[in-house]
């Protein structure tokens, strides 16, 4: 029998910059996105508590103390996987257009390569990251292709029509959700070399494509809707199931922040929708699982929550084992785009 502990995190892509550079979306939006309304590019007409994060220096001061919480909470959940030693990791995470794009897009991909190979700071232009490290640096991560072909299969067998790959499509084929964690779980670069079996969830559904993995739209007709959350929370239950019934020790692992501003039309795409966020938080922390497998799709993308569909599939994975949410962390924010919960489960 299989042992498995439940992780929940971020991918956090401001984090790898230098705070002076200001990486939040929301700094470059105001200048550049036609879709917040003019009066709204405005502080003065922002929420109070919004203005107090902005402050006087655009968000400088608040932006090291959240990254300083997020950081915090990634050695934390390093400290917890050491501890527990895994055979592996099975992550979920979001692919933006970045290996899937107009020739595939599936719902799901079991991702079975021998190795990750990428080279996360090209996506960074011409900015440094936090490291100092050469921009064309490449990462490496063994892979689990034995676990892959054996979770693809049992998941067809039980009707999960599941595919799979052995190879990238397009890139280094990692999207950022699984290179960033896997970064950040090596932030002081002591070594982190458990193998990693991506599982990705197409989160943005009808934006895939429309939007090409950023802020500008290149299409007026919508794509196809992402997989529902019952079919996540379904996927997240067999998995689960079958990985207990192995041999291995696994860390099953989603990877996202939660609702996006950047998303969240009905906040102008100015600030994450908290309030919803919050109602999510204390659900998964009553164990009501079940509450989070009956989420409308459409709820979720109202509130710009599409990435919770990485977290729905952990939140089935830990129904059918019947484990706990301990909170490491919960941190807020109006300006930083999206708020962070990084939480274990046993």
């Amino acid at each position: 029998m299989g042992d498995i502990l439940g992780i929940g995190t971020t991918h956090y892509p401001p984090g790898l910059v230098p705070d002076e550079y200001k990486p939040w979306p929301l700094a470059r939006m105001l200048h550049t996105d036609p879709r917040i309304p003019p009066h709204l590019k405005d502080p003065a007409n922002w929420p109070e508590p919004m203005r107090a994060e902005w402050g006087a220096d655009e968000g400088i001061t608040s932006f090291k103390a959240h990254r300083a919480r997020v950081f915090s909470s990634f050695r934390t959940l390093r400290d917890e996987i050491a501890a527990f030693r895994p055979d592996f990791i099975l992550m979920w995470g979001d692919d933006q257009y970045e290996n899937f794009r107009e020739d595939v897009i599936p719902p799901f991909c079991v991702l079975a390569y021998d190795t990750l190979t990428f080279q996360p700071f090209k996506r960074l232009g011409n900015r440094p990251n936090i490291w100092g490290e050469p921009g064309d640096k490449t990462f490496t991560w063994p892979g689990q292709p034995a676990a892959g072909r054996l979770l693809a299969g049992r998941l067809l067998e039980a009707g999960i029509d599941m595919p799979y790959a052995y190879r990238p499509l397009h890139g280094d084929g990692v999207a950022h959700a699984f290179a960033n964690t896997l970064l950040y779980l090596d932030l002081d670069r002591r070594g982190f070399s458990y193998p990693v079996l991506p599982v990705t969830v197409n989160c943005y559904g009808r934006d895939v494509i429309r939007y090409q993995g950023g802020g500008t739209q290149h299409a007026e007709e919508a794509d196809p809707p992402a997989p529902s959350p019952r079919r996540c929370f379904e996927l997240g239950r067999l998995t689960a199931r079958i990985l207990r019934e192995s041999p291995w020790r696994v860390v099953l692992m989603a990877s996202s922040s939660w609702s996006h501003a950047f998303l969240t039309a009905k906040n102008h795409f100015l600030y994450p929708d908290l309030e919803a966020d919050r109602m999510l938080l204390e659900h998964l922390r009553a164990g009501e699982y079940e509450t989070w497998r009956d989420l409308p799709l459409e709820r979720l993308e109202a509130s710009g929550q599409h990435e919770v569909l990485n977290w729905v599939c952990l939140a089935g994975a830990m129904a059918e084992l019947g484990a706990k949410m301990e909170l490491v962390d919960w941190v807020e924010t109006w300006i930083f785009n999206a708020p962070k919960c990084q939480a274990i489960f046993r």
